[in-house]
């Protein structure tokens, strides 16, 4: 069983420019119903992920209005250089790994690293387990 098994494909999760207005990254983010959204550049390769977590200590540092905030304003709180794996990749070794590293959500990557998907680690579970 690989990623690729599972894995939610492109554009099925929130995916951001580093230009886009913050606020409308928070909302993909809500409407996905995830704590994350990709950023990617024109070119589909990943530059980083910005997390709930990111948002709300960029928030809590700068006293500066919501609307004013582009999500590139957050990259420097986000996590660059993510971790990342490939839809080829076996699933119970990325779901062993994801727990050793205490994250819910990793990118896959094509042999090109652009982004192709998101494996999100309930349903690798849930599909390990059947």
């Amino acid at each position: 069983m690989t990623v690729n098994d599972v894995m939610i494909p492109f554009g099925d999760f929130p995916v951001v420019s580093k230009k886009m207005i913050l606020k409308e990254a928070l909302t993909e983010m809500d409407m996905a119903n995830l704590g994350l959204v990709c950023i990617i550049n024109d070119k589909k390769e990943l530059i980083g992920i910005i997390t709930d977590g990111d948002l709300r200590r960029k928030l809590l540092k700068v006293q500066k209005p919501f609307s004013s905030f582009l999500v590139d304003d957050v990259l420097i709180h986000s996590k660059r250089d993510p971790v990342t794996c490939s839809s080829n990749d076996d699933l119970k070794y990325v779901v062993e790994k994801m727990g050793r590293i205490q994250i819910w959500d990793l990118p896959v990557l094509d042999n090109e690293k652009k982004l192709i998907g998101l494996l999100h680690l309930h349903p690798a579970v849930k599909k390990l387990l059947e």
